[in-house]
């Protein structure tokens, strides 16, 4: 199908953003909301993807979520974390933006040392493909994080907040071949 790459629907990131992911980016763009979505929110979103065999996230409807498996940088074990995505032409982009803290996210460090992982669309095993990840880097990151940050508007708030610290990574997964 057109509108699925390696079994994870296309997004596109130019897309006019709905009131709901207005809203939700303006709660991520606080230090509150963030700090409530990174510590309370997030991390039941895998354990309802998988209770609810994907139709149920707290991202539902707002922004689309797959759930990336990693192979652990340091243990070798697999790890998995729902993120919010993106298309750009036939890769997915995920955005290491770890709400805008000073450290970059685990995902990131275990994609540096493994770039071969999985995607499952809303965490279904059975929507999904293996990937190759690998960072971008000057024009091509920059475009790609602008396009974020018209996406969702937390990503412009991040990028402040680590200013001088870290420049936050974008990743592009091609579908392995």
């Amino acid at each position: 199908m057109a509108d699925l790459l390696n079994g994870i629907p296309r997004v596109d990131p130019t897309s006019r953003p709905g009131i709901m992911r207005r809203a939700a980016g303006r709660a991520l763009e606080t230090k509150l909301g963030s700090t409530a979505h990174r510590r309370l929110i997030a991390p039941l979103d895998g354990p309802l993807m998988r209770l609810s065999g994907g139709r149920l996230n707290f991202a539902k409807g707002i922004l689309p979520l797959v759930v990336l498996r990693t192979t652990g940088a340091r243990s070798g074990q697999p790890r998995d974390v729902p993120l919010g995505y993106f298309t750009d032409g036939d890769d997915v982009i995920l955005i290491a933006s770890n709400y805008g803290q000073a450290k970059h996210p685990a995902w990131y460090h275990n994609l540096l040392k493994n770039p071969h992982c999985e995607l499952f669309a809303d965490g279904r095993p059975d929507r999904g493909g293996r990937f190759v990840a690998r960072p971008t880097e000057g024009a091509d990151h920059d475009r790609l994080f602008a396009l974020a940050e018209g996406y969702a508007s937390n990503f412009k708030s991040y990028a402040t907040q680590t200013r001088g610290v870290r420049t936050i990574p974008v990743m592009r997964l091609a579908p392995e071949t």
